[in-house]
């Protein structure tokens, strides 16, 4: 299937999830990553109301300015997306200084993005909308690469079923600007910056071949990086397995 056609299935599906939910708009998170950009695009196509949001919160100036750069892009190209910047600084700083009893500093990583996922919940709860995931595949279901209630709570989710390398080409197909494009992923929770591929120790391109090769349960000889990855994706995907599966409940009668 062609970048075209892909976009144009995912925007009918998601024309037909808003309608049958009752929703009257789509709210979305951007990032100033691909991954927010190609699905905060991929809402605007569908013609119905969006509301997309730059939340800064101890970010750096640059992927504030990416996200300000695709905002500022929908406005022009789409008059059904509204864009707002709405600064959460003040709001985190409270709530790290009501919590220094109990400082970790992963904790205070994911409070960030669970703090970004109550604002967009209050922004959707005004306008009866539908809270959009950005999350690609590798990062939904193979190595669980998000924060667990923080940019994982969403309501619908796009691009979920799609690799990274799906999702660059949908943005070369749709225009993103070449400055996100080549941006290197973040999640932009930690003061120093660290990519994506830092802290994982493995691109996204590698963990999609170790997605695949675990699925395809082909057996093949492997290279030492090859085994590396392996073994990396192997850690994440146990280590974050109860992102990726229902909530355990104990059950009445076992």
């Amino acid at each position: 299937m062609n970048e075209r056609d892909l976009t144009q299935k995912i925007v009918q599906w998601l024309k037909e999830y808003a309608k049958k939910s009752g929703a009257q708009c789509f709210v979305i998170g951007v990032s100033g990553g691909i991954d927010s950009a190609v699905t905060s695009n991929l809402c605007a196509l569908t013609g119905l109301p969006v509301i997309a949001l730059n939340l800064p919160l101890n970010s750096k100036t640059k992927n504030t300015d990416l996200s300000n750069t695709q905002l500022e892009w929908l406005s022009s190209k789409y008059e059904n997306v509204t864009t707002d910047v709405i600064t959460l600084d003040h709001v985190y700083c409270e709530f790290e200084k009501k919590m220094l009893n109990y400082s970790n500093s992963l904790g205070f990583a994911n409070s960030k993005s669970r703090l970004r996922m109550v604002a967009l919940y209050q922004v959707s709860a005004s306008k009866n909308g539908l809270v959009v995931g950005t999350g690609n595949k590798v990062e939904d279901f193979g190595v669980g690469f998000y924060t667990k209630y923080g940019d994982g709570g969403v309501d619908i989710s796009p691009i979920a079923d799609l690799t990274k390398t799906q999702v660059r080409k949908l943005a070369k197909d749709m225009g993103i600007h070449s400055d996100i494009i080549n941006a290197p992923p973040t999640d932009g929770l930690w003061e120093d910056s660290r990519t994506d591929e830092q802290q994982i120790g493995a691109s996204y391109e590698e963990l999609e071949w170790a997605m695949t090769y675990k699925e395809s349960n082909i057996k093949e000889k492997l290279s030492d990086r090859q085994k590396k990855v392996l073994s990396i994706y192997e850690k994440f995907n146990n280590a974050n397995k109860h992102k990726m599966v229902d909530i355990p409940v104990y059950k009445l009668g076992e």
